[in-house]
């Protein structure tokens, strides 16, 4: 009589299940090692990127720094360059006035004016408020001249310059001073077309002509105008 063989066991044995611990812990220990070493690689990134952006807001502020040292010597040479040109533009006026006024009396000898009294930085003052000021008036008996001298004449000058005559007159009046006056106007550079319209305006023009003075010559039909 044969026996029938039992049926076999399928249950994991001990052994096969502690295999499969030990396995499960050394992977535990080396995933816990690997996330370890990240951290670890993560901190030291993290410090190194602190130290860069450290050393960059330092090279930052040190640029920022020079840049406002380099503006502010820029300002200061601007400021610098601009009072001397502005000293310059003053000298360069002072000369030409001074050149244009040591002549005046003799040019306008020559027109038949005999003027007797010439007065430079001339101003009326109407209750204590200067109303006009004129860099040369020249005055006799009869007639009165009032005389604006630029380094570069404008159009706008002319026009001031008739302005300004105006006040003077309505001053004379104010005064009972019933002298007729006459305008001119003067200019180290003075271009084609302001020549014309001082002349239209019926004002002598005065010009550099090299290394003299000279009055400029007045155009056929020429009306000098009178207040």
């Amino acid at each position: 009589m044969r026996l029938k063989a039992g049926k076999r066991d399928k249950r994991p044995s001990f052994r096969s299940v502690w295999a499969a611990f030990q396995e499960t812990d050394r992977k535990i220990q080396e995933t816990a090692q690997q996330m370890k070493e990240t951290d670890r690689k993560i901190a030291e990134l993290s410090k190194e990127t602190d130290r860069k952006i450290a050393e960059l807001s330092k090279e930052t502020d040190r640029k920022m720094q020079e840049t406002d040292r380099k503006m502010q010597e820029t300002d200061r040479k601007i400021a610098e360059l601009s009072k001397n040109i502005g000293g310059l533009s003053g000298s360069l006026g002072r000369l030409i006035e001074s050149m244009f006024s040591a002549k005046l009396w003799e040019l306008f000898t020559g027109l038949g004016y005999e003027f007797t009294k010439g007065c430079r930085d001339q101003e009326f003052r109407e209750h204590k408020r200067v109303i006009a000021e004129v860099d040369i008036f020249l005055e006799n008996g009869d007639y009165a001249m009032p005389v604006e001298i630029k380094t570069i004449l404008s159009r706008d000058d002319v026009d001031e310059h008739l302005e300004r005559i105006e006040k003077i007159r309505g001053y004379m009046d104010a005064k009972g001073d019933g002298r007729r006056l006459a305008g001119a106007i003067a200019g180290g550079s003075v271009g084609e077309d302001v020549r014309r319209y001082a002349h239209k305006n019926g004002l002598y023009l005065l010009v550099q002509s090299g290394d003299a003075v000279a009055l400029a010559e007045l155009p056929q039909g020429f009306k000098l105008k009178t207040w």
